[in-house]
């Protein structure tokens, strides 16, 4: 969840820094984004932006502007976010997933016309290993880069990872333009100095070339003469606004402003009509509920039978009626859009929590639950769902004092493992089930749950398993497993995916979400 933690501390500085509430500054849809092919698109979104150069992005808005300008070597194509496809590249893979070749596509070119080569594929990956402060450069850890000729690299691992073609869709490992980026002082270690002039103009082969960018106001691409793949440019510009304020999105696109609205939540889509396009779906962020299993850190929370408690007391329809359009209840540390997801959520059972509680040797005790309440997922507001939570588990006789707390008072206390009880939330990584793996025993999440290997050898074995498997059916098998596992005993309680809700006026066609870059800019063109 590490993107989705800067993303939260990204939202609250452009908050304060932004001021374009409904206005167009000039870039109106209005003028010349109608049927016609080419004009300009409005997208209004609330930025969670840091720079323009892909090899030190990590955050949403990053790589939604990222992904119009670059191409990587395999992608996602628009909703898709299971099965990555040939971008730049064509990707083999040897029998024990410890190899990949990727040949490079003939006739790619970057914007300015020269050929993508294998040299540029081997500088940019090896640029995002090599610069240390990067918030992608976990992106490339264990992974070796070496070139075998012109159009061929190899990408070794010691270990198994099937995961390294999601992993390489991600724009932060956007394919640069080696000679240009080293010109302006792009190197492949913590020398490097292109940053700023990444951060005002771009080095890629993507259909849109980077023509100005301003971290708290707005971002404009326009069309690359010289793209030759296959996700034609439908516009002429494409203008990304920061627009902070759901409710300010929603009235530039019912005025006429905007073209494309990002962050709407599900009850503010409802109030559109048929003059718009809305796609709502659940996104890849999952509400979850942390027991610590710590005694000096958990108290009376840390018994794995106060945590079925909790799990079977909930009424998640209930909690899903909090979330609105798009949402779903979270069927397990997976979300049900990767593979491995539970097919279905826990039901509450009240006299099995009951059971549990009374085994779980609590007597009455105030249990304090920690959150943030600046914050929402998806549209989802944490207070409701916490005061929801509340009175459920007071039904079994768990007695719960709410404690709310900005983000950024919040985030260290949960990270740090001083949490006994709290509601958070985590988003993926890159597309890929192997992102949820960190809430296993001894992992990242795990851990701050007071969870450590030995608390489930059983459960911490499905882990490796998951990350050991050579072929996509013993991987899938491996997810299934860890999932049903997790979700049966643990110290995590998911509640909701909250949804997506994206909406266009009807000049827009294309409109899709994806898991990495939310909205597709690529995919946009202007309905016919």
């Amino acid at each position: 969840m590490t993107r989705r933690l800067r993303l939260a501390a990204v939202a609250l500085a452009a908050v304060a820094a932004v001021a374009l509430a409904g206005c167009s500054g000039g870039n109106s849809s209005n003028n010349s984004s109608g049927s016609a092919k080419g004009g300009t698109l409005v997208v209004d979104t609330a930025f969670s932006l840091e720079t323009g150069d892909p090899g030190r992005n990590y955050v949403p808005t990053g790589n939604m502007v990222l992904h119009a300008v670059y191409d990587t070597l395999l992608t996602f194509q628009g909703s898709d976010s299971s099965t990555p496809k040939p971008d730049l590249a064509t990707m083999t893979q040897n029998s024990d997933a410890t190899e990949f070749t990727f040949k490079l596509q003939d006739g790619r070119t970057f914007s300015d016309g020269t050929p993508v080569t294998a040299d540029d594929v081997v500088f940019s990956l090896d640029r995002v290993a090599g610069i240390t402060d990067s918030k992608a450069n976990f992106l490339m850890t264990g992974i070796t880069v070496s070139k075998v000729d012109d159009k061929t690299v190899k990408l070794t691992t010691a270990t198994p990872s099937l995961q390294l073609p999601a992993i390489m869709t991600n724009p932060s490992l956007a394919i640069l333009n080696s000679k240009i980026v080293k010109e302006h002082g792009g190197t492949t270690d913590n020398s490097d100095a292109a940053k700023s002039w990444l951060d005002a103009n771009s080095a890629g082969s993507g259909p849109y070339n980077l023509q100005s960018l301003d971290l708290t106001t707005q971002v404009v691409m326009v069309k690359n003469p010289k793209y030759n793949g296959t996700d034609k440019p439908a516009y002429d510009k494409i203008v990304v606004r920061n627009i902070s304020q759901s409710s300010t999105q929603l009235t530039n696109l019912k005025g006429g402003d905007s073209n494309v609205a990002v962050d709407l939540s599900g009850d503010q889509v409802k109030t559109l009509g048929d003059g718009y396009v809305v796609k709502s779906v659940p996104s890849a962020e999952t509400l979850f509920l942390l027991i610590n299993q710590d005694k000096a850190v958990g108290g009376v929370t840390a018994s794995p039978k106060f945590a079925e408690a909790v799990r079977y007391a909930l009424d998640y329809p209930k909690l899903l009626e909090l979330a609105g359009a798009g949402s779903v209840q979270a069927t397990g540390v997976i979300p049900p859009m990767f593979p491995g997801a539970n097919k279905e959520g826990v039901k509450q059972d009240l006299e099995k929590a009951k059971a549990a509680l009374k085994d779980s040797g609590y007597n009455g005790e105030d249990v304090k639950l920690q959150f943030p309440n600046d914050n929402p997922v998806g549209g989802v507001e944490f207070t409701p769902v916490a005061e929801r939570v509340q009175e459920q588990l007071k039904a079994v006789g768990i007695n719960v004092t709410l404690a709310p707390a900005p983000f950024a008072t919040e985030v260290d206390p949960y990270v740090h493992a001083k949490e006994a009880f709290s509601l958070w939330y985590w988003g993926p990584d890159y597309a890929d089930s192997s992102s949820f793996l960190p809430f296993g025993p001894g992992q990242k999440v795990g851990l701050r749950a007071g969870w450590p290997t030995t608390a489930s050898p059983s459960i911490a074995d499905l882990v490796t398993k998951a990350q050991n498997a050579t072929t996509v059916d013993a991987r899938n098998t491996a997810f299934g497993d860890y999932a049903q596992a997790m979700q049966q005993s643990g110290p995590f309680v998911p509640l909701i995916v909250p949804g997506s809700n994206l909406a266009s006026d009807k000049k827009v066609s294309g409109l899709q979400y994806n898991v990495t870059w939310t909205l597709d800019l690529r995919t946009l063109q202007p309905a016919s």
